[in-house]
């Protein structure tokens, strides 16, 4: 039995109107939609795997990578994007080599762009797995990735 066939068990008529809902009990259940998950669910429902990757990569729910160990929503709301939300941005993407929505080869960083975090009175703000960090600049965000990467040293 496969890593999905028990959600996919949840789903005895296998329209193609159960595709969303079965892409999202994927990701709930793995973190991500893997190919392999991709694929399968193609066969159960019998729809082309270019059609499922159409579907997946239209609504921006759905990711194709898990989480880094640390995830990292950076907000891009109004507050945080006038006080310097994109330059910190940017520092992140330098200092991890990495683009919003992609995830470290090490697999210890992710990066997200959120809309808002709703915590406008400490802008910019990003959030590393559920912990913020306020009033961040360039320079703060460069030494928080560098005290995180330490402690997976030690």
């Amino acid at each position: 039995m496969t890593a999905i066939q028990p959600i996919l068990n949840k789903y005895p008529d296998n329209g193609r109107e159960n595709l969303i809902p079965i892409l999202q009990d994927i990701q709930n259940e793995s973190g991500y939609l893997s190919k392999d998950s991709i694929v399968e669910v193609g066969r159960f429902l019998d729809i082309p795997i270019s059609k499922i990757f159409g579907v997946a990569t239209f609504y921006n729910q759905f990711r194709f990578e898990p989480f880094g160990k640390y995830h990292i929503q950076v907000c891009r709301g109004t507050a945080c994007h006038v006080l310097g939300s994109a330059t910190v941005l940017q520092e992140l993407e330098k200092n991890l080599k990495i683009k919003a929505g992609q995830s470290t080869r090490d697999g210890l960083f992710s990066i997200e762009v959120v809309a808002c975090i709703g915590a406008c009175g400490l802008a910019p703000v990003i959030s590393i797995n559920g912990e913020f960090h306020a009033k961040v600049t360039a320079v703060s965000m460069k030494q928080i990735i560098d005290d995180l990467k330490k402690e997976e040293e030690a």
